[in-house]
């Protein structure tokens, strides 16, 4: 495992999401409230812990509705310009991202080919074309 969540990587998240996590365990935990939007979502970080027989992050997303997990995190993008942070991670060429935003939303991606991420997004549909480009600003991090 070539990356785990350091005290300066919570601290950027922080930032752009205007929210402090709390220790609990193995987990960095934060709660999002958006009271004008009716939307409420906790954040959960595991850095470097046992997934099965590997080791690796796990974020976990909790809302009202919906519980998400993205496995085997590899990187992550803020973006303070879209009050978001993007939690990505790759496969053999796939890529999946879970997207928080700051007014306690979130998106999920998931099984991506990677080369969309790079290709030009107008001979997509539609369909396709939002996840490519919501997930293009993790570009860098598939390519390194």
């Amino acid at each position: 495992m070539s990356f785990e969540f350091k005290k300066e990587d919570l601290k950027k998240i922080e930032d752009v999401l205007q929210s402090s996590f709390q220790k609990e365990d193995q987990c960095y935990r934060m709660i999002l409230d958006n009271k004008t939007e009716k939307r409420r979502l906790s954040l959960e970080i595991y850095s470097g812990i046992r997934i099965g027989e590997k080791r690796g992050n796990l974020i976990s997303v909790y809302t009202p509705a919906t519980h998400l997990q993205l496995h085997f995190c590899s990187g992550y993008v803020v973006s303070s310009m879209l009050g978001e942070v993007t939690f990505v991670g790759e496969n053999k060429g796939r890529m999946s991202g879970l997207i928080i935003e700051r007014g306690a939303a979130c998106s999920l991606y998931a099984n991506l080919d990677s080369s969309l991420l790079s290709g030009d997004f107008t001979k997509l549909g539609p369909e396709v074309m939002l996840s490519g480009i919501a997930l293009s600003l993790a570009e860098h991090i598939v390519s390194e």
